[in-house]
């Protein structure tokens, strides 16, 4: 649906000019739930509007369906945009603000009506659709700034942290929304967000960013367990960096030796080095507290964090103060029996590490 080729986006001009995209280029499908993911200041913003057409690539091209957008102004482009603030107008009603956009096309009376009803039906407000848009609330807001913008049917449904001012329970909700509105309609979403877990929770596939470049494209779940990179693998989740000796690799498992001595089993890819000092990442919910003396590394067990769910256990590892956390969900009424100060083992599986590149 989507081709971005070689684009490039700097502002401003000299010594002052700064390149906010480099190079970027990804493809993105027909029907897929597209998510553009890192910290503020990465380009993700900067690449939403070039496709939607509020700025221009210094250099490259984006094609959508195959034709080049170049020189297309925003509203003939068949491209629709959902920003952080809704930007309803206040003296309509809910189906007037919906229609809005449709009757700025000159569509009929007949088909307005009978889009408005489809587009509040399909986000479930069609029982407030006389309501002016001051009365509803945040979600339903967000909701009708949806409908408003899948009303003419557009290929491509750009949106940018439209979560962002939600609470929780509420952008919870709107994530599950969200992902079904995409599947029901067809619709090619590109979706941006600094939150890993918007990402993970809705993506068809996720591409992380960083100082204008994309560092990793692949399934939430690629992306999670196999990060390409250190940043990926930090910016992606809580993930604990062991430094390793790489001393030897069959295909893809690595031999390595930790600060221990200990000799562990890890993932690695092609790319990364086949010898010497190499960062080993591991998840927290991929390794286990044992008594001390088993497992590949030992500690004081300094830290016990309940949340609910799960529980954290922060270790100062023995032979240089590296922390290890280690995360385990919890059972109704469990006690596994640990107390800080005490003396731990942390066990390794043979799949938990992953060696990365820098």
């Amino acid at each position: 649906m989507i081709d971005i080729r070689s684009v490039t986006k700097v502002f401003g001009f000299g010594q002052g000019a700064f390149r906010a995209l480099d190079e970027v280029s990804v493809t993105i499908r027909e029907n897929e739930f597209f998510t553009l993911l890192g910290p503020s200041g990465c380009g993700k913003t900067t690449l939403l509007r070039l496709i939607a057409g509020f700025e221009g690539p210094t250099e490259g091209q984006i094609l959508l369906g195959g034709e080049d957008l170049s020189g297309q102004p925003p509203y003939r482009r068949p491209v629709n945009t959902v920003f952080q603030s809704y930007a309803l107008f206040p003296h309509m009603t809910v189906a007037e603000n919906v229609g809005f956009g449709l009757k700025m096309l000159g569509r009929s009376k007949a088909e307005i009506d009978g889009t408005v009803s489809e587009m509040l039906d399909l986000v479930r407000m069609s029982h407030l659709a006389n309501r002016q848009t001051g009365q509803i609330s945040g979600g339903q807001q967000q909701r009708v700034a949806l409908a408003r913008a899948l009303a003419p049917r557009p290929k491509v449904l750009l949106l940018d942290e439209p979560l962002s001012a939600l609470d929780f329970k509420l952008r919870k909700e709107m994530q599950l929304e969200l992902k079904r509105l995409q599947s029901e309609t067809g619709i090619t979403f590109v979706f941006v967000t600094h939150d890993q877990e918007e990402a993970l929770t809705m993506s068809d596939r996720v591409a992380v960013m960083s100082d204008g470049e994309i560092r990793q494209i692949g399934s939430p779940r690629d992306i999670y367990d196999h990060p390409a990179e250190r940043f990926v693998a930090d910016f992606i989740g809580d993930t604990n960096f062991l430094e390793a000796e790489m001393l030897g690799r069959e295909g893809e498992t690595a031999r390595l030796r930790l600060s221990s001595g200990q000799e562990v089993q890890a993932r690695a890819s092609e790319a990364t080095a086949s010898s010497g000092t190499v960062t080993l990442a591991i998840r927290p919910e991929h390794a286990d507290l044992a008594p001390e003396g088993e497992g590949a590394l030992s500690g004081t067990l300094e830290d016990i964090v309940y949340f609910g769910t799960d529980t954290h256990y922060h270790v100062a590892l023995d032979g240089g103060g590296d922390r290890f956390v280690l995360r385990k969900q919890n059972q109704p009424d469990e006690d596994r029996g640990y107390r800080t100060g005490d003396r731990v083992g942390i066990r390794l599986s043979r799949s938990a590490g992953q060696v990365l590149r820098d």
